[in-house]
């Protein structure tokens, strides 16, 4: 872990800040000394995100957001500056996903995860690199995808092809803003033990078993564990780090093995 103090003076936003990877990443960050802004578009979840780091003697703002709006968006920006004067981390988290065959993959249930993940996270990245280019001292941005964006992903196929553009997006945004010193770069995380995806991939206990026993090391990540390195790799110490994905998934993805139950792999 960094030490305390790593992020003073600094702030990040995190989307899909309201539960599970967002909400243990905004806890971190706040932790290591930055003022955090968590959105999503449920304002519940997001309270209890900010009520948790003002405990643990942090600072965070609840920021409501449809991040397929970018009016929102723009907003969700603006709110931040508002509160605490700049922007220097953006972490996009928010997502969507269903596991579904592609040929019963109806044009709506497409676009849903389509939308949040590619489209969100080029409007978040969009507002918030504008942001950073105006303040004119860089800034950090990392976006999660998942290992499917270049293994593919059966059952997952909105989600995978929208990863696939967010790692895209990334490289491409590393070129085009190196100038102005902002970093971008991309987290892959493995199986993880969240509420969000757990009931959405392994919603039965056989099932996260069955996942579980696809990870070379034998268990589902932490989010403590995911939030850790993507503060590592927004931090400065990351520094020279750009158009970079890191993989934090126990081997999981050299398994190659998909969500699918009928893909007939067994528990350990």
């Amino acid at each position: 872990m960094l030490a305390d103090g790593s992020f003073d003076g600094q702030v990040a936003l995190v989307t899909g800040g309201g539960s599970g990877m967002g909400r243990a990443m905004a806890r971190e960050f706040a932790r290591l000394g930055a003022a955090v802004v968590v959105a999503g578009r449920r304002p519940d979840p997001l309270a209890e995100t900010v009520a948790l780091v003002e405990q643990a003697g942090g600072r965070a703002l609840a920021a409501s957001t449809d991040v397929r709006d970018p009016e929102q968006v723009d907003r969700m920006v603006a709110a931040a500056v508002a509160e605490y004067g700049r922007l220097d981390v953006l972490v996009n988290d928010a997502a969507g996903n269903f596991v579904v065959k592609a040929e019963d993959l109806s044009p709506n249930g497409w676009r849903a995860v389509t939308s949040i993940v590619l489209d969100g996270g080029f409007l978040c990245a969009r507002a918030a690199g504008r942001q950073m280019i105006e303040q004119g001292d860089g800034g950090a941005i990392c976006s999660v995808i998942a290992s499917y964006a270049w293994t593919g992903g059966p059952g997952t196929v909105h989600s995978a092809a929208a990863k696939a553009g967010l790692l895209a997006m990334t490289r491409t945004l590393a070129v085009e803003w190196a100038r102005h010193g902002i970093r971008v770069n991309t987290i892959c995380p493995g199986p993880t033990a969240t509420e969000g995806a757990g009931a959405a991939l392994w919603p039965t206990p056989e099932d996260e078993a069955r996942v579980a026993a696809t990870v070379p090391l034998g268990r589902l990540a932490t989010v403590e564990e995911v939030a850790w390195w993507t503060a590592a790799l927004c931090s400065r110490h990351a520094g020279f780090v750009t158009g970079e994905n890191l993989t934090i998934d126990g081997g999981h993805w050299l398994e190659q093995d998909g969500y699918m139950p009928a893909l007939g792999k067994s528990p350990r």
